[in-house]
């Protein structure tokens, strides 16, 4: 509205110094009001003469047939372009098309937003279509200055001086086969291929969501829900920054957009501080290891209330058997397609580490498995489709998920799936069987691994 009045007075004041000036008002192209304000040379009596629009038309001709000439030896070439079998016919109709849309664009005056002219200090200057063709890259050996579009009743105007010819170059690059059996849909989270269960076969590399900026994020846990309960979602994201000696903060995110923000919708205050980074959230519910003690709890997130509590029978805690980076890592819960898992270490078992299923209503033992694979010897765990893998370091750049343990058949073996740590400080690992991903926490900083499984 300001720039109308201004235009207004303007106007007023040129109509007082007697020159002829004219103020229209309508909409543009795009449905938007603008305001145009037009005064008559006092130099000119007239625009440009026409004659340079031949001269401007033999030079379109001339850039089109050196265009149709790389697009042909470009085919010849085995570029992007039609096969060599398809007819001579077609072959030409194609190479007349680029002259075709330039004559077009030049007959249209030149719009800016079709994307052939662009306006110069004097006129349009060409320059070439956005995407030319697949596959191809547009090289400039100079440009034109950009200055302010003249008014709508000034015509374009051709002006040589700043003219630059375009060239087409094919560009091919080499991708490895393994590469490309990695971005399969096989390997992305939720693919129908990936639906169901079947054993780990490939780890992917991380993605940063958020990083920590206090101390107390040096090491943590964050979450979703895999089955959530409304109001909840499975985008509400949960974090808990896990060093000190009081951890009662429980961090509630709408969505990981959020937490990358450094934003909580919520904090939830629990009536007990937890121990590490073993949490997880499912069902509703957040499950802790109470600080200082063998037992589990399950905390109620619409209720904000502690729902159960179980003892865990002969569990080590506060550093009697933790993982190898230490932290009390005792006791690590986990989620799978099949429900509540605890994993933890007693005396009976020398160190090795003992899997638990748990009701997740009242915290019941459902069954128990022991395995053959040091606790202390290995970085950290997770289960998939009642799988249990390990990580060989938490440290190392270069990892491994180094053992496997199938609670169906009892039984362990080695494994060599290359594993990267990233910021070389692993404190959580945890699988979200909904988004088929790693959830982690690597030095300050929450990550998520995409995984391939095995098709069953």
């Amino acid at each position: 509205m300001v720039g109308a009045w201004l235009l207004l007075w303007g106007g007023l004041a040129l109509g007082c110094r007697g020159e002829t000036a004219f103020l229209r008002r309508a909409d543009d192209s795009t449905g938007h009001c603008t305001y145009s304000f037009t005064v008559a040379s006092p130099v000119e009596a007239t625009c440009p003469d026409a004659g340079r629009v031949t001269e401007l038309r033999a030079e379109l001709a001339a850039l089109a047939a050196r265009l149709s000439r790389l697009e042909s030896r470009e085919r010849v070439t085995g570029g992007s372009g039609p096969r060599g079998g398809e007819a001579g016919g077609a072959r030409d109709s194609q190479q007349a098309a680029p002259a075709t849309r330039l004559e077009a664009a030049y007959r249209g005056h030149w719009t800016p937003d079709r994307g052939i002219g662009v306006w110069g200090g004097n006129g349009p200057a060409w320059s070439p279509p956005r995407a030319a063709r697949a596959g191809t890259a547009v090289r400039g050996t100079g440009s034109a200055p950009a200055h302010p579009a003249p008014g709508p009743a000034a015509a374009p105007r051709w002006d040589p001086q700043p003219l630059a010819y375009q060239e087409l170059q094919s560009e091919r690059t080499e991708v490895p086969v393994s590469r490309l059996l990695e971005e399969t849909a096989l390997g992305r989270p939720g693919s129908e291929d990936s639906a169901g269960c079947g054993e780990l076969v490939w780890v992917g590399k991380p993605v940063v969501f958020g990083r920590a900026e206090s101390i107390a994020g040096k090491y943590g846990v964050w979450m979703k829900d895999p089955e959530p309960v409304p109001p909840f979602t499975r985008e509400t994201t949960w974090r808990v920054d896990a060093v000190g000696t009081e951890v009662r903060q429980l961090f509630q995110y709408e969505a990981a957009e959020q937490l990358a923000q450094g934003y909580p919708a919520k904090v939830h205050i629990l009536p007990r501080p937890l121990e590490s980074t073993g949490a997880v959230v499912y069902h509703g519910g957040l499950f802790f290891q109470p600080r200082r003690s063998r037992t589990v709890a399950r905390y109620d997130l619409r209720g904000e209330a502690v729902t159960a509590e179980r003892e865990i029978p002969g569990a080590g805690y506060h550093g009697q058997y933790p993982y190898s980076w230490g932290g009390y890592t005792d006791i690590d819960l986990a989620v799978d397609e099949t429900g509540l898992w605890v994993i933890y270490s007693t005396e009976k078992a020398r160190g090795a580490i003992v899997l638990s299923k748990l009701d997740p209503e009242t915290l019941e033992i459902r069954r128990t498995w022991e395995t053959n694979i040091r606790k202390r010897g290995v970085a950290n765990s997770f289960v998939i489709c009642g799988t249990l893998y390990t990580v060989s370091s938490y440290s190392a750049p270069n990892a491994t998920i180094n053992f496997a343990y199938d609670t169906a058949t009892g039984t362990s073996r080695a494994l060599s799936i290359p594993f990267e740590n990233r910021f070389r400080y692993l404190s959580m690992v945890d699988y979200n069987p909904a988004e088929r991903q790693l959830f982690a926490w690597d030095s300050f900083n929450m990550v998520t691994y995409p995984i391939r499984l095995s098709r069953p």
